[in-house]
């Protein structure tokens, strides 16, 4: 009996390849790295066959260590909110637009002329926007009706991977409900919006369940990847949902954190959570049938590591010369300051912000600084801010459900600092598992075995993971830092005004 399977995280710089066994053990992974174009007008590109020949080198590395008649099933999470055009083929017609790509917004601004903001948020849990793929498509169709003429279907990039393997076109309600053209409230495309956009319902493709098999590996995809033909092809999910079920928020109410370049703060829920501001988002969760809110910060660890590269050349330098941890250096710094950095605030919006702002001009700001603040307040102050804003959206999923315990992963989870910091200012317990990195190709693997039928059921993730350190919050800091979070959000309205002043600045 197949006894493997091979999951696939299609990201944004490469594919990450994983070999799980049917105990959950991570037996092999591998990368390969693909370009991505960024252009004038905040536009950023991936050619399609790049993905697959990463694909393909990929597959063949993990197959050295098995043998290919010993893998129950494959599949992909991937980069979400994309645009890819594909002809009746599922031959691509142009580049993929990606995530980043902000190219839309005068079709950003048709929708919103075209609909009521608060309906839409209501049919698809997100906000209007050019990050988004029905706004893409809108462009596509404006700016080169020649490839739109020729499109029969719009994929994400696990999608049309997808096809390369089995020859199946289809998406799953995860990847979906990041095109902003789906009704989280009936589980199927809107027909209002898509009639609204001025586009064909037959544009989108078939959805079916993250754990369906959608077919199996043709004998071409056979030949190139080394996989054998047949093996089943399990529908998979975008990246976002699948770092749920690979971090084990897999039933209502479970929450947790990522806290990388961008972070998140995401839970599982049986309905979607409405927040009247519209500041935090709706996704389709992998899991059938539930949904997974999230709030995203722009720049959390790119705060962090904007500190490093700004702020800590010492360090950087005695790190050089003395083969210490940089970072450990730097939490030496950080422990010489007190709790509220000596009344420094930090606002951690270098690019703008989307949760819990909204606000493309926001921008970075160290306030309350005086004479008497030292170098230790400074870093102090960084890592807070970031956790502060992160606090804030945690508190606003609260305002609808219970939040008493949060799973951390990512780069920033290791700290020490940052985890008592993050149980203080979010008011929860912190655990931190086993894996830190791998939750998305766990999450992946995890839709290939349930798929398959190696695995009975999502609860299988327990054999995945396990929690090796939990942080509890310390009552006076909780206190101290309730008071900080005040002035912390005051602070950010107060400045409000300057943001688009810079912004406008004219030098």
């Amino acid at each position: 009996m197949a006894k493997y399977i091979i999951a696939h995280d299609l990201g944004t710089s490469g594919n990450k390849a994983t070999l799980f066994d049917e105990d959950g053990t991570l037996v092999s992974s591998c990368v390969a790295t693909y370009p991505t174009y960024y252009m004038e007008g905040n536009r950023a590109e991936q050619n399609p066959l790049d993905w697959w020949k990463a694909i393909v080198e990929t597959t063949q590395v993990l197959l050295k260590n098995v043998s290919a008649n010993d893998i129950a099933g494959i599949a992909l999470s991937g980069q979400m909110m994309g645009c890819l055009c594909v002809d009746k083929k599922g031959n691509p017609l142009r580049n993929h637009l990606l995530y980043c790509d902000q190219r839309s917004i005068k079709e950003e601004e048709f929708l919103a002329e075209k609909i009521d903001v608060n309906h839409f948020y209501r049919i698809t849990g997100h906000r209007i926007s050019a990050s988004y793929s029905i706004e893409k498509l809108m462009w596509i169709r404006e700016n080169e009706p020649d490839i739109f003429a020729k499109t029969d279907k719009m994929l994400n990039a696990k999608d049309y991977i997808n096809f390369r393997l089995c020859g199946t076109i289809a998406t799953d309600p995860s990847d979906a409900s990041g095109t902003n053209a789906y009704d989280l409230n009936t589980w199927q495309w809107s027909e209002e919006i898509i009639e609204k956009a001025g586009l064909s319902m037959s544009l989108f493709p078939e959805v079916r369940s993250s754990v369906d098999v959608i077919g199996e590996v043709i004998s071409e995809a056979a030949k190139e990847t080394g996989l054998r033909a047949g093996t089943p092809v399990i529908c998979g999910g975008g990246d976002g949902s699948c770092a749920g079920v690979g971090v084990g928020c897999i039933s209502p109410g479970s929450t947790y954190n990522y806290l990388g370049s961008s972070s998140w703060v995401a839970l599982t829920v049986d309905k979607p959570i409405v927040d009247n501001q519209r500041r935090t988002m709706n996704w389709a969760h992998v899991v059938p049938g539930m949904l997974h809110p999230s709030g995203t910060m722009q720049t959390a660890g790119a705060s962090y590591l904007w500190m490093v590269n700004q702020l800590c050349k010492d360090e950087l330098q005695q790190a050089k010369l003395t083969g210490k941890d940089v970072y450990e250096l730097i939490d030496e710094q950080i422990r010489k300051s007190p709790l509220g950095a000596n009344k420094l605030l930090f606002l951690p919006y270098l690019m703008g912000e989307r949760s819990p702002r909204w606000n493309v001009d926001a921008k970075g700001a160290f306030v309350g600084l005086t004479v008497n603040h030292k170098h230790s307040d400074m870093l102090r102050a960084v890592m807070e801010g970031i956790t502060l804003n992160l606090g804030y959206i945690v508190n606003i999923f609260r305002n609808h459900i219970p939040i008493n315990t949060i799973t951390v992963i990512g780069g920033g989870a290791k700290n020490p600092i940052w985890q008592q910091m993050m149980a203080d200012i979010y008011e929860a317990e912190i655990k931190i598992p086993n894996y830190l990195e791998e939750a998305t190709s766990m999450g992946a693997a995890v839709l290939a075995g349930i798929g398959s039928g190696l695995f009975k059921d999502f609860s299988i993730i327990d054999r995945f993971i396990r929690i090796e350190k939990t942080v509890t919050p310390i009552a006076k800091n909780v206190e101290k830092y309730k008071s900080l979070m005040s002035v912390f959000d005051h602070t950010y309205f107060a400045l409000n005004g300057v943001y688009k002043e810079i912004a406008e600045l004219k030098l």
